[in-house]
């Protein structure tokens, strides 16, 4: 068998998991020493901003894989060379492309559905009508019980809502007539 570089690969159109463009063979320009940078850093919070289109998300769900110790997915990447110590996180990932936000009820939805993901995951009752911040300490504070890890929050298209709300106020200011 031809070593990974060797081999032929994909174009990764449309794809932005990072499990499934290492899995499909697909081309990836290595950023992982990047992310060993960013933990070995001993910050606390990161707000990663980038232009639409820019492996946002792509990125996102390589610190997932990362923070989840699956370390097959990054043999022969920068990474593999660069950290021993393959610590398996517990990881809340927000992704905030999952619906539609135009009305506060859809919201509430969306955010229901989300944190409800993870109140199954770690085994608490779902209260729908508390608040989110309060259901998400709780989802936090129960897998870092769990687990005895401290608890990874990664938000993904943080900027979906904001997008949408703006698109709407845009589109309806248009028919309006002063």
């Amino acid at each position: 068998m031809l070593p990974l570089m060797a081999q032929k690969r994909k174009y990764p159109v449309g794809i932005q998991t990072f499990e499934r463009l290492i899995t499909d063979a697909s081309v990836y320009i290595d950023k992982t020493d990047y992310i060993f940078k960013i933990v070995s850093s001993g910050a606390q919070n990161f707000f990663l901003s980038r232009p639409r289109r820019f492996g946002k998300s792509l990125f996102v769900s390589t610190l997932k894989a990362y923070f989840e110790g699956r370390k097959e997915l990054f043999k022969g990447l920068e990474i593999d060379k660069l950290e021993k110590n393959w610590i398996q996180y517990p990881v809340i990932r927000i992704d905030l492309s999952e619906g539609r936000y135009y009305e506060l009820d859809k919201v509430k939805g969306i955010f229901n559905m989300i944190l409800n993901r993870y109140e199954r995951e770690y085994g608490l009752e779902q209260k729908d009508d508390w608040k989110f911040s309060s259901r998400l300490t709780g989802i936090i504070e129960s897998a870092f019980q769990q687990t005895g890890h401290k608890v990874v929050v990664l938000i993904d298209e943080y900027d979906a809502p904001m997008l949408a709300a703006l698109t709407t106020l845009i589109c309806r200011s248009r028919f309006v007539s002063v």
